[in-house]
């Protein structure tokens, strides 16, 4: 039995504007992936597992997941091509508390605090391009660069969906353009400088916990392939184009990922990759190759990819909580669209002011943990949906089915699930905050429904 009313498909299917084509839809998906995360974190996993070559096969075994996922989440998009992904498979499979615990996570962790990391690392980025002179200045932290980027962002997708297509479109053009040079710049220089594709590894031996951490991390960076989902009603077609964008998009992104940490692995030893400053490694592999200045001029130009993931997340994320909103989930204000420029202006203004409490309160790496352990176990309940969707409705041609069913989505699920409890109990602190959040969003649904009620 699914669980869904009459309207629910028809409050899900609105959508402000339906303007774009699959190309600027796999712009976004592009985007989404390739924030802050590749650029910044093997350093991390340098510093708590010291070896490049179990560095490269987490890498992998994300891709793997990642484009598995892709799989599943094609057949669910092609299913149900409405605006709202994650929260609109759940609802209908499992009802409306675990959808709204879906969306709020996704507010709360999902886009919320994954804008925000992306931020931060923008603004570090930003600093190493110009150094500040007082490192302990609010300036200096980054703070303003990131809340100025976050917000320039806000304002150009409150304008519409036509000028924030085009946004992205510039970003992901020239991010896809920059990424590229720097793999086939940084992989020409290593071979030209005779330097090994793979460092040694350190002295230290890397425990299963800091390497089901490292995956978390990894997992995390790959989020993203669902995000046309959460778009969908604002594509062109989505039934039909939603499994090519999402599955095509993962791919691309995945080999890219692969060959970015091949650059780093060559460029510098697993001992300078996690030495302090640990978070911007694009530009100490650039650096160690070309040059200081060379490498401030890749900061540069990582600065506007991760620019492009803050865009892309700014002009997903909201569509959540429109289409909560218009289910009568949360507030109806949040449901309200602009007359002139077609948007959700008001859930874009409420997401954008959560990621800067984010950004005032966090660090990056605990937001990527903190997100990350959410995520994936959210990500598991969301695969699963494709057992009960198989069952309760008949399958049309027009449908696209992920294949090897249903050892993939099964193997997805288990994998998600290990790697939760590992990360529990690896990191119990990130774990009791993931939790907290989540749970939260139990008395809120009960006191909307009330409230409803009355």
């Amino acid at each position: 039995m699914l669980f869904r009313s009459p309207s629910d498909s028809i409050r899900a299917s609105a959508t402000p504007c339906v303007t774009i084509g699959w190309f600027t839809a796999s712009c976004v998906l592009v985007s989404n992936i390739i924030g802050g995360g590749i650029f910044t974190t093997t350093g991390i996993m340098a510093r708590d597992l010291g070896d490049p070559l179990l560095i490269l096969l987490l890498w992998f075994t994300g891709a793997l997941v990642a484009v598995g996922g892709a799989m599943v989440y094609g057949e669910l998009g092609s299913r149900l091509p409405h605006a709202g992904g994650d929260y609109v498979y759940l609802r209908e499979a499992y009802g409306p508390l675990a959808a709204f615990l879906s969306g709020w996570t996704s507010f709360t962790i999902g886009f919320g605090a994954a804008v925000a990391a992306s931020a931060i690392s923008f603004s570090s980025y930003a600093l190493r391009v110009v150094p500040m002179q007082d490192e302990s200045g609010w300036i200096a932290k980054g703070l303003s660069l990131s809340l100025a980027l976050l917000w320039s962002a806000t304002a150009i997708h409150c304008r519409g969906v036509g000028t924030g297509g085009r946004l992205q479109l510039i970003l992901t053009t020239t991010k896809v353009v920059a990424i590229g040079g720097l793999i086939l710049g940084g992989l020409s220089a290593v071979i030209g400088q005779g330097r090994p594709l793979l460092g040694a590894p350190a002295a230290q031996e890397p425990t299963v916990g800091a390497a089901a951490i490292a995956l978390v991390i990894v997992t995390y960076c790959y989020l993203g392939w669902n995000v046309a989902g959460y778009i969908a009603a604002d594509i062109q077609n989505p039934r039909k184009t939603l499994p090519g964008i999402m599955i095509g998009g993962t791919t691309f992104v995945a080999a890219i990922y692969l060959l970015m940490n091949m650059v780093y692995l060559s460029a510098l030893s697993i001992t300078e990759l996690a030495r302090e400053p640990i978070v911007p490694v694009a530009e100490k592999a650039a650096a160690a190759l070309w040059g200081p200045q060379r490498g401030r001029l890749v900061a540069a130009i990582l600065c506007l990819s991760i620019a492009g993931a803050v865009s892309a997340m700014t002009w997903a994320g909201p569509r959540v909580y429109w289409a909560m909103a218009r289910d009568g989930m949360i507030s109806s204000w949040l449901a309200h669209v602009q007359p002139r420029t077609k948007v959700p202006a008001r859930a874009i203004i409420f997401q954008s002011l959560w990621a800067s409490l984010l950004i005032v309160s966090g660090t990056f790496e605990q937001l990527l943990v903190y997100s990350g352990l959410v995520l994936a176990l959210f990500m598991a309940l969301t695969l699963s949906t494709i057992f009960r969707l198989r069952q309760a409705e008949t399958i049309h041609a027009s449908h696209y089915r992920a294949p090897l069913y249903p050892f993939l989505p099964a193997t997805l699920v288990l994998g998600a699930g290990a790697l939760v409890i590992s990360s529990v109990l690896e990191r119990p602190v990130e774990s009791l905050y993931g939790a907290i959040t989540v749970l939260t969003g139990v008395p809120l649904y009960y006191l909307r429904r009330r409230s409803r009620a009355k």
